[in-house]
């Protein structure tokens, strides 16, 4: 069977960090969202289909043509229309049983595992505390009886997961579901089409790790996630000083330096061709990406360094997601707690939103640079190319579609 990964979409919410990038390649712990949830498949599948729009070329290069041994084939979508149309996409691709999911989920092999034994159609369910932000399952015993998309009034606790088996019979119900008050073609009618038509739709209950990453903070928690299953492994060719200290589950790839007085305190992964310190100290579940750089006297804490991102010297990085080739300027600070120990809000899409977290710092798009001595305030967002004056206090968002707000 393949695995029909949808991966179509920006992420508005993910802003800054999809200005240029489709969300599903936001890195976490040392690959991207998409390869996560690809690589959960790997044992059950023999191909993958991915669904790309939102710069798909991207997608195209950074997966290629092959992935954990099988092919991977591309559809496009052009206009970002619901998981339904998405899925529709993929009708020339499959001819039997396939698997469908979305790019951005972290998911345990073991659900798709589940789901993939199984017969027919079917979908993974689990309770949560908020069922109204999820599309809402009722079930009699292993079968769904029903289903609706983000009710006012859930009329259970049962939330759809967004991974599924189809056979392909359920691109003729793709077809025949309509556009939403949303403006979406959703899964969740087709699968009431269905029911309607008398098909069984199994249900697949699931306890284990499943996050739905969709805004910033969330791949804090993915790789915070991720980081608990972290091996310590030191590549041939990585250089570590012997002035430097490594601790507990620390990856530092190939071609990678760690200099004298460096402090490395696991779970933390070094990318290839990344440098950390002199006099560094890197701790909490982190992530210090490709040819990145942590300089002299630098902290950094549960966090999240892209791609030749730079931290030179004198600064503190806290719970925070720095997007490629940003260069903080010495001294920069992140202040990642309120005085009032009370959660940090941040605005997704002009509404101020609780992050849930008590300690949340930056999100930096990619490029960004800070003046020398520059403090940036907790759940602050700067967009790609912005930059900051020395000394400056930046206490809001910075760039398009944002909106002052305390």
């Amino acid at each position: 069977m393949k695995a029909v990964v949808v991966a179509a979409g920006q992420g508005t919410r993910m802003r800054p960090l999809t200005e240029g990038r489709p969300k599903p390649l936001c890195p976490v712990a040392g690959r991207p969202l998409v390869e996560h949830a690809m690589a959960a498949c790997a044992d059950v599948v023999d191909g993958y289909v991915l669904v790309v729009g939102y710069e798909g070329a991207l997608l195209r290069d950074a997966i290629g043509a092959e992935f954990a041994g099988h092919p991977v084939e591309y559809v496009q979508q052009d206009e970002q229309l619901g998981t339904a149309h998405a899925i529709g996409r993929a009708a020339d691709a499959v001819d039997d049983r396939f698997l469908a999911l979305n790019g951005d989920c972290l998911i345990g092999a073991d659900l798709v595992a589940a789901l993939a034994a199984t017969e027919g159609t079917a979908l993974a369910v689990r309770p949560v505390e908020n069922p109204s932000a999820y599309g809402v399952v009722d079930v009699d015993g292993d079968r769904v009886t029903g289903i609706v998309e983000k009710p006012a009034d859930p009329p259970t606790n049962l939330a759809n997961l967004g991974v599924y088996a189809f056979e392909p019979s359920v691109f003729e119900y793709v077809e025949r579901t309509e556009l939403s008050e949303r403006g979406e073609y959703e899964i969740t009618e087709t699968i009431e089409r269905m029911l309607a038509d008398g098909h069984r739709v199994g249900a697949v209950e699931y306890e284990g790790p499943w996050l739905d990453v969709g805004r910033p903070w969330e791949l804090l928690d993915a790789q915070e996630h991720l980081a608990a299953d972290l091996q310590r492994d030191v590549a041939p060719d990585a250089t570590v000083s012997d002035g430097a200290t490594l601790e507990g589950a620390v990856v530092v790839e190939r071609g990678a330096r760690v200099r004298d007085g460096a402090v490395i305190e696991g779970p933390v992964i070094v990318g290839s061709g990344a440098d950390v310190g002199p006099n560094a100290y890197v701790r909490g579940a982190t992530t210090v990406g490709p040819d990145a750089r942590v300089g002299n006297a630098v902290e950094v804490k549960n966090s999240i360094l892209m791609a030749g991102a730079t931290a030179g010297h004198h600064a503190y990085v806290g719970d925070s997601v720095l997007g490629a080739d940003v260069n903080l300027g010495a001294g920069t600070k992140v202040a990642n707690l309120r005085h009032d120990d009370e959660t940090v809000h941040t605005p997704v899409k002009g509404e101020l939103t609780d992050t849930g977290r008590r300690k949340f710092g930056v999100v930096l798009g990619d490029g960004v640079k800070t003046g020398i001595n520059t403090s940036l305030y907790p759940g602050v967002k700067l967009w790609p190319g912005e930059t900051t004056a020395p000394g400056e206090v930046v206490r809001y968002d910075r760039g398009p579609h944002t909106e002052r707000e305390s």
